[in-house]
């Protein structure tokens, strides 16, 4: 499948726009007219740059407001068409996109508009140019794809064909059967986008909220797997109107969509095996490994430059520590199948920070093949001889994830490079495991990072939240595996607040446990500070929940939180922050599957006061 990307997805100049397509592996771009107007390089210099880094001059848009017009104003748009004609053999350009027209249609006549475009593609054709007309989703009088593939087929024209872009299709809930049906010869050109569901007129929708395939919520496999029955053979394009990406690196933001291509290629190919039906395609899709589920969280590693602090509330909650490694600074802590890293080399913010989490995986090689097939940057990792090999890739966020396995006592073969080696879990062990890491993400990275743990690990994007911080609203999105043994939390703090506050929205590490009341009690013997609830919370606890009051005072005692829903009940309870980190200790009850969500306020508030009285 040829991949194309429009300048309009990148930052940067027209120059720098192209090389970052280059750079990720593209093989063709979209002009898109405003990068070229404001160049200070000539169309041909411009194209010979394109040639240079190997890349096709696919798509040059847009011609807007053609049809649907008086004859005078027709006349006026075919020689403003033919400019631009002869602009595009300047620059090697042989597809134009012609939008429906938005602003100066006032004549609603089918017949008409056929007899535009054949005589659009009268003069398109005397240049050598094929004409793509698009749908938009907010067009005066065409907005639907079938409505312009009638006049397309119509208009018979060689010159004139349509453009596909699924933004506009399933903003608007069109069915995707008809075009499985459709002539792939009369596709010129097909363009991708993705994009959360939201309650927005669809011109800000689309200006605004685009997002890479994979990103948002618009069930692009099937748009795709109707495509390959067309037998369409053109260009696949991503054409991404994003406030955050125009503002973002764009070498970074090129690569994130190229991943998304090849994440979209994939499922397109399982959902095409899972329909059977006679293909005529000619667009060779890109495969992957399957995803294998991680089973269970292998480790999580912090990067702390005042690890004592960090063994001090290790040893509270009851952690054992197993020695440092034979070769590397650091520390392997355990209770339970829970396992921390703590490695003393100075953390790049300057204070503690989760650097890397490990997975349990069936087969680490082929889950690092899946991650860099997936455009991942493989993790350097000195390695003595007779160590185990890790493998592992880069995070959107900077930290890094690592695949590996267990033995048939559930403990990883690496374990045995510490002075006391792994233990087994223990009937005394209160805390049982990792229930789930939360960790902040740059605010530019968001989108990136929830591609990249769906299609590297095979993680399923959980309804997001958005939850009130003293500096605004944090947005979280909760992925986890089918069984939920492996959960994630995704967080987005505020641009603004993150600026003024870096560690508005700190990571932390939640541990399960068996019996937290326990615990908790045992904790608070060792001197352990517990992040302090204020009375308010409990007050309203009380008139929420049906709760016994011997039950509220212990949890007020102990600083704990709780919450409940239909399957059962959530209790936890948070320890002060080191540095960026903090610890979290859960324990669900029944079938209780989320992450006290009604409670992250009152953390949030706790921790800004706590930074405010450190400070």
């Amino acid at each position: 499948m040829r991949t194309s990307i429009a300048t309009v997805c990148l930052s940067g100049t027209l120059e720098q726009k192209l090389a970052a397509s280059a750079d990720a592996g593209f093989d063709g771009v979209e002009i898109f007219e405003p990068d070229l107007i404001v160049s200070p390089h000539t169309p041909e210099q411009i194209r010979d740059l394109a040639h240079e880094l190997g890349l096709t001059l696919d798509l040059y848009q847009p011609l807007r407001d053609m049809e649907g017009v008086t004859e005078d104003e027709f006349e006026s748009n075919l020689r403003r068409a033919e400019a631009k004609f002869r602009l595009m053999n300047r620059l090697g350009i042989d597809t134009v996109l012609m939008c429906s027209n938005v602003a100066t249609a006032t004549i609603d006549d089918d017949l008409l508009v056929v007899d535009q475009l054949r005589r659009i593609g009268d003069r398109a054709a005397a240049h050598g140019v094929r004409v793509a007309y698009e749908a938009l989703a907010w067009g005066r009088y065409v907005n639907d794809y079938e409505h312009v593939n009638w006049l397309v087929e119509a208009a018979d024209h060689p010159q004139v064909g349509q453009c596909l872009d699924s933004f506009h299709i399933l903003s608007r809930n069109w069915a995707l059967e008809p075009l499985g049906r459709m002539r792939g010869e009369k596709i010129f050109f097909v363009q991708l986008a993705d994009a959360p569901l939201l309650t927005l007129d669809v011109l800000s929708w689309s200006r605004h909220h685009r997002v890479f395939p994979g990103e948002g919520q618009f069930d692009l496999a099937a748009f795709m797997g109707q495509l390959v029955r067309t037998g369409y053979d053109g260009p696949v394009s991503l054409e991404i109107f994003n406030d955050t990406f125009r503002q973002s690196d764009p070498f970074r933001t090129a690569i994130d969509g190229m991943r998304s291509l090849t994440w979209l290629q994939d499922r397109a190919t399982r959902w095409l095996a899972s329909r059977p039906a006679p293909l005529v395609s000619h667009l060779e899709l890109a495969t992957l490994p399957t995803p294998a589920e991680p089973t269970g969280f292998n480790f999580v590693e912090v990067r702390s430059d005042v690890s004592h602090r960090l063994r001090d509330v290790l040893t509270q909650l009851g952690f054992e520590e197993r020695g440092q490694h034979r070769s590397k600074p650091v520390e392997l802590w355990q209770q339970g199948d829970a396992r921390i890293i703590v490695n003393e080399v100075e953390s790049a913010v300057g204070e503690p920070s989760v650097a890397a989490l490990g997975f349990d995986v069936a087969e680490p090689p082929a889950s690092v093949a899946r991650a860099l097939s997936l455009h991942a940057s493989p993790v350097p990792r000195q390695q003595e001889e007779g160590e185990e090999e890790l493998h592992g890739v880069r995070a959107p966020d900077s930290s890094e994830v690592f695949f590996s396995g267990v033995d048939t006592h559930g403990s990883p073969a690496w374990a045995g490079e510490f002075a006391r080696g792994a233990r087994s879990a223990r009937a005394d062990d209160l805390i049982t495991g990792i229930d789930h890491v939360n960790l902040a993400q740059p605010w530019q990275h968001f989108d990136e990072a929830v591609l990249f743990y769906e299609s590297v690990l095979g993680l399923h994007p959980q309804p997001t939240l958005e939850v009130a911080a003293p500096m605004g609203l944090v947005r979280s999105q909760a992925m986890r595996t089918q069984d939920g043994e492996v959960r994630l939390a995704l967080n987005l703090a505020p641009i603004a607040g993150a600026m003024l506050e870096p560690a508005i929205h700190p990571q932390h590490v939640a541990f399960a446990c068996k019996d937290i009341m326990a615990l908790a009690e045992q904790a608070s013997a060792r001197g352990l500070e517990f992040l302090p609830i204020p009375q308010n919370y409990y007050d309203d606890l009380a008139a929420r929940f049906p709760l016994e009051e011997a039950v509220l005072q212990d949890l007020q005692r102990l600083n704990l939180l709780y919450d409940r829903d239909e399957h059962g009940e959530f209790l936890h309870f948070y320890t002060e922050a080191v540095g960026q980190v903090f610890l979290e200790v859960v324990e669900r009850r029944g079938g209780y599957e989320g992450y006290g969500a009604a409670n992250t306020p009152v953390r949030l508030a706790a921790q800004h006061r706590r930074r405010d009285r450190a400070a």
